[in-house]
């Protein structure tokens, strides 16, 4: 078996000093790894998952400004979220795009419909107004614009703009992996933090390499603590004491096959007064979300979850068939992070049901030692500044601090590659069931890489062809990943890489033809113990 990326990273982790150790691969992780790299920091990553594998890979893959925080008067939380939705536009405009969201208003809902559209104009106006304004809707509005909505209890509602991502989350995450390699992270997955202890005015942390059980250590002048909803065991691992902790909201997606074409996100309230969406996700539609206290981070989805958002999906719409939980595809469930004081948990001054998904980096300077609470994509950006100036602050050289760290390859470069496409008919190649054209796929998902896919195909054609049918994924991107993005299990490339086993059946990802071919591409002499570990996991 030849020696992989990950292979030669994990033997670098135990081999050199780092400047900084992160612990977590979810965006928070993500993030400060590529911040730090990319202005010159020494890093290293580890995550005992796979990256981007909890909440960041269970998101409603939408990058929006906070609009619903203008209801409990958190103005500060929504400018600043609108100012990271506008950068996050900016930067990776062939990822994150302007939606429309149409909102229906029910009779007896807590605020009038017109008084609920001026909240919106205040927020077009708080973001700047980097999307298309806001619009009044009566319910015979609503009906004509989206006849599948039930508008029989309608009494308005308004259309307005956010962002989505368009591929998914795991995918934008991972991307933030993908840069922070090429800046010179030494980043690898499932290897899990076992203790961690100062030595000599440095971290030494024990490691487990999970796929051997080799044993490690990894020694660093700080430790940045990134690890999400587990932020608060980690902490305690390393005998680290916050003020901060979290509390967790449980939230539940359902994918199910495209309830309308509509290239809008449908918002309603449910019937316990939350925000529910329908979300386009190509030839499928995404139901969620619920909101579930509960007090620790490993989740399941649950029948009452399930009755719950298909219950509200079949009154709100006007279906032939009402969906049933034979109409699930995939699911998506994790929990929202959310910071607290421990001193308001104590006075019981807490009401989780008010607290935002708003960012928290606490620092123990005298240890070198940030845990970072809460946070969500939207904010992703500002994460990666915080702590990068946390890190110079604490002593830790930053030898190109003005280096931009994130965002796509310019312009005259995207101009090469559309070029290039243009020339070989790259296009032409593009499934008949995608909406979208290849060359923009490929320069949306690898950037300046994807030339590497426009070589492979002038050599085979063939390498441009889907081994599994609706995945929009090619053989040559397969192969691309199989060399460059750390595949250990076929879901880390089914799920989180790409987003096929959340828009195919899973029925129909086992009958596929070319799922043996892809698993041999990822895997090689492995593959066989890969394609079976997956079968048999019966996972949704």
């Amino acid at each position: 078996m030849p020696v992989t990326l990950r292979d030669n990273n994990v033997k670098k982790l135990a081999e050199q000093p780092f400047d900084v150790l992160i612990v977590g691969g979810g965006i928070n992780g993500a993030v400060s790894a590529a911040s730090l790299a990319g202005r010159g920091v020494r890093v290293a990553l580890i995550d005992r998952g796979d990256f981007g594998g909890g909440v960041s890979s269970n998101s409603s893959n939408l990058a929006w400004g906070g609009i619903k925080y203008l209801e409990s008067l958190e103005f500060f939380l929504v400018n600043k979220l609108c100012k990271s939705r506008n950068r996050l536009m900016r930067a990776y405009p062939s990822t994150v795009k302007e939606i429309r969201f149409l909102t229906t208003i029910q009779r007896g809902f807590r605020f009038p419909p017109f008084f609920i559209y001026l909240g919106s104009v205040l927020y077009w106006l708080m973001g700047r107004l980097a999307t298309r304004a806001p619009h009044y809707l009566s319910a015979r509005r609503i009906k004509a614009a989206e006849p599948m909505i039930d508008a029989s209890n309608a009494t308005g509602g308004l259309e307005y703009s956010d962002c989505y991502l368009y591929d998914n989350d795991a995918r934008f995450v991972f991307n933030f992996i993908r840069k922070s390699l090429n800046f010179g992270c030494i980043a690898a997955n499932y290897v899990e933090s076992l203790s961690s202890r100062r030595e000599e005015e440095q971290w030494v942390t024990s490691v487990r390499e999970i796929t051997t059980g080799e044993r490690f250590e990894i020694r660093s002048k700080l430790v940045i603590n990134a690890c999400g909803p587990w932020v608060d065991a980690q902490n305690r691992i390393e005998a680290q004491q916050t003020q901060y902790r979290h509390l967790f909201s449980k939230g539940v997606h359902l994918i199910v096959d495209q309830v309308t074409d509509s290239p809008r996100v449908l918002t309603f309230f449910a019937s316990d007064g939350r925000m529910f969406f329908l979300i386009p996700m190509g030839p499928k539609t995404c139901i969620g979300t619920t909101d579930t206290q509960v007090y620790s981070p490993s989740v399941d989805v649950t029948d009452e979850d399930r009755d719950f958002l298909l219950e509200n999906a079949n009154a709100l719409l006007s279906l032939d068939q009402p969906l049933t939980r034979a109409s699930i595809i995939a699911e998506r469930v994790s929990v929202r992070p959310l910071a607290i004081k421990e001193q308001s948990l104590e006075s019981g001054e807490a009401d989780w049901v008010q607290l935002s998904r708003k960012h928290v980096i606490e620092v123990d300077e005298a240890r070198r030692h940030l845990s970072i609470f809460g946070g969500k994509l939207t904010d992703c950006l500002n994460v990666g500044d915080e702590v990068a100036a946390w890190v110079k602050r604490l002593g830790v050289t930053v030898p190109q601090a003005g280096n931009r760290w994130y965002g796509e390859s310019g312009v005259e470069l995207r101009n090469e590659f559309m070029l290039q496409a243009t020339l070989m008919d790259l296009d032409k190649l593009t499934d008949p069931s995608s909406s979208e054209p290849l060359s923009e796929r490929f320069w949306r998902r690898y950037g300046e890489s994807a030339f590497v896919l426009l070589e492979r195909i002038r050599e085979d054609e063939s390498s441009a062809s889907l081994l599994i049918e609706n995945a929009e994924y090619t053989r040559c991107e397969i192969e691309l990943a199989a060399r460059r993005e750390m595949i250990v299990t076929l879901e880390d490339f089914m799920r989180r890489r790409s987003k096929i086993e959340q828009v195919v059946r899973r029925e129909k990802i086992a009958d596929a033809p070319g799922l043996r071919e892809a698993c041999d591409i990822l895997f090689g002499e492995r593959s066989e113990d890969r394609l079976s570990e997956y079968l048999n996991s019966g996972s949704k």
